[in-house]
């Protein structure tokens, strides 16, 4: 979803429908989509439940463990044969592995990958639909190791010779899929040979890194055959009329240059096998609407307001009724935002709502508690020796856990059965009352840490690495959320300040993580007020985004809220954008920096919007008032 490039700034930011439109408008003209633009749905397609069926199969079971397992994997056995996809993958896996066998560098792991991605995606604008459009899907990754466990050719910068893709033929035809695969593993290996003859020649060169761990971990084969989910289906009609009704509202508000309400149901499946023995199948299912609006202020700002809801179907998304409020309150925050001065530069207290704090420690701790960022050392490496030292408030604590699928009513978008590495998702607790305690690990080993705890996850066509699911944030001394504002303003008048600032919604961040740049953060905030000592109104202001570093941000949390609330996001890095979701509570900073954002100077619109030439808004919003309806 964004491009961060070389540079290493990693961004999470809640995906609205312009992005998604601009993937609607080129699945509409071509079915083969790149995998920047397609990698967005697929992720929150997988990232929902796939439960039902659930077999997993540990070397480690005992006895009556054992028993049950052998009994699943006889029930599972039957489900492969019967998969005609997942049949010739093993096939042709097991003919690769006989045949490289054979060579002088016979590959030591081999996996192939097969995702089939099938989208109905409906936009509207201004009262009418902009796209309407389905796609189907098929890709393929082969990821191959040669050499050893211990170096192999994906060491070091060589991490993009283990994997190569490419599109599968959408029908069950045994022969061609085979043949696809048996030309991605031929390419595959003739860049992972190669490859690994310089990651030797490099190693026998350089000077002897800090990190020796080996390159690949060694885990426990699983089998994973989830349900087949029945097809999500969409009553596209029903909801070609809702879509208009809503976007429609978009035509009351002249201030509004672009408005759109965008819908995208979404089934997944993604199939994996391995030379291990390991054999995961992860159907899933997703719907998501989303409702985006932009404006323009007079000195060329652009304002932008998001809602985005998801669920398993349809039928879970709020009312028409609500999500017509929603736009009518996005297009009242975009009016004041207009009207809102620009912030001056700002360092002192602040008050971080529940989603800006989510975004928060996603930014500037989640990313820097991933496995591999340890050992690169090309990176900042800032708790890579903290491991039992304290590196937050002793009342904080910190996991990720992707088995976690719903906080409250809130969907979260991080959660997974498996990771892309065929390892079972589990709970890892980082961060245990302050004190540093593990990190996010794929199967890429660390210094005193050598498996893999089920974060190794990627985007289609890049190698997986370790990375956040649901990382949420628990305090054990909280205030009631309602007395948080009063908390602020205390804090502001002990250290004399006439204002302390209010972050109540955020539209993403990120961060820089390398040593050869500066370690910071940039968090992106929408709707900011300052909070006067004085009893004067909270004043809204724009054009703010907070800044700093990490290890001082961390230290400079005095007070947290007792509820908690999720920001659901897409989150870019060097293993592709991936769904995430991070829980905390609103937090109070005794020191927050922010700094002016750069904008644009464009002017707004010189004409005015079609029939606001000489109609009041009141007559408009009259002829264009929705109607009611119904959806099942």
């Amino acid at each position: 979803m964004i491009n961060f490039g070389p540079a290493k700034k990693y961004g999470c930011r809640s995906v609205g429908a312009k992005d998604v439109f601009y993937l609607a408008c080129r699945m509409a003209v071509c079915a083969v989509v790149s995998e920047q633009l397609i990698v967005a749905p697929a992720g929150w397609a997988a990232a929902q439940d796939s439960t039902a069926g659930r077999v997993d199969v540990a070397a480690s079971a005992d006895a009556e463990a054992g028993a049950a397992g052998a009994s699943a994997a006889a029930v599972d056995a039957k489900k492969v044969v019967s998969d005609p996809v997942l049949k010739v993958m093993q096939t042709e896996l097991a003919r690769a592995n006989a045949e490289l066998g054979k060579t002088d560098q016979a590959p030591y792991y081999l996996s192939y990958t097969v995702y089939d991605q099938d989208y109905v995606v409906l936009v509207g604008a201004y009262g009418s639909l902009l796209t309407d459009a389905a796609a189907v899907r098929r890709q393929a990754d082969v990821t191959m190791r040669v050499g050893t466990h211990a170096l192999d050719n994906t060491h070091g910068q060589s991490r993009a010779s283990g994997i190569t893709s490419g599109a599968l033929p959408l029908s069950e035809d045994q022969d061609a899929i085979g043949r696809v695969l048996w030309e991605l593993t031929d390419r595959e290996y003739k860049r992972a040979v190669p490859s690994l003859m310089n990651v030797r020649t490099n190693t026998a060169v350089r000077a002897e890194e800090e990190d020796k761990s080996p390159d690949f971990s060694k885990e426990a084969s699983a089998t994973h055959i989830g349900e087949a989910k029945v097809p999500v289906t969409v009553d596209r009609a029903t909801w070609e009329g809702e879509i208009k009704r809503l976007s429609a509202i978009f035509r009351k508000y002249p201030d509004v240059y672009f408005g759109s309400v965008m819908l995208q149901v979404q089934n997944s499946n993604a199939r994996m096998v391995n030379s291990e023995g390991s054999t995961v199948v992860t159907p899933s299912a997703s719907t998501r609407l989303i409702m985006e609006a932009q404006t323009r202020a007079d000195d060329g700002m652009e304002l932008l307001r998001v809602e985005t809801f998801q669920a398993p179907t349809s039928k879970g998304l709020p009312s028409e009724s609500a999500l017509s409020a929603k736009i009518e309150k996005m297009a009242a925050d975009l009016k004041e935002l207009r009207a809102a001065p620009v912030a001056e530069p700002y360092d002192g207290p602040a008050l971080l709502s529940g989603r800006a704090a989510a975004v928060f420690f996603h930014e500037v701790l989640g990313h820097r508690l991933e496995g591999h960022r340890q050992r690169d050392e090309e990176e900042g490496q800032t708790f890579t020796k903290m491991v039992g030292q304290e590196v937050l408030p002793k009342f904080l604590s910190v996991t990720d856990d992707p088995t976690t699928k719903q906080i409250g009513d809130v969907k979260l978008s991080g959660s997974y059965d498996f990771d892309n590495e065929g390892t079972p998702a589990q709970r890892v607790d980082v961060i245990q009352n302050g004190v540093l305690k593990n990190f996010l690990m794929s199967r890429m080993p660390i210094k005193n840490f050598g498996v893999s705890n089920g974060h190794g996850r990627n985007q289609p066509g890049l190698m997986p690495t370790g990375r956040q699911g649901n990382l949420i944030v628990t305090s054990s001394q909280t205030v009631p959320e309602k007395e948080m504002r009063q908390k602020l303003i205390d804090e502001v008048k002990k250290q004399g300040k006439p204002y302390g600032l209010y972050f109540d919604d955020i539209q993403g961040g990120f961060t820089l993580t390398t040593r050869s740049l500066p370690q910071a953060f940039q968090v992106l905030p929408v709707i900011v007020y300052k909070v006067y000592v004085d009893g004067r109104p909270d004043e809204l202001v724009r054009g703010v985004d907070i800044v700093g570093t990490p290890l001082a941000a961390l230290t400079r949390i005095v007070a947290t809220g007792d509820q908690e609330h999720v920001f659901n996001g897409i989150c870019g890095a060097e293993s592709g954008s991936v769904p995430v979701a991070a829980v905390a509570p609103a937090i109070i900073f005794s020191e927050m920096e922010v700094q002016k954002r750069a904008h644009a100077h464009e002017r707004p619109p010189i004409l005015p919007p079609p029939g606001f030439e000489d109609t009041v808004p009141a007559v408009a919003a009259q002829r264009v008032a929705p109607v009611a309806g119904a959806r099942p």
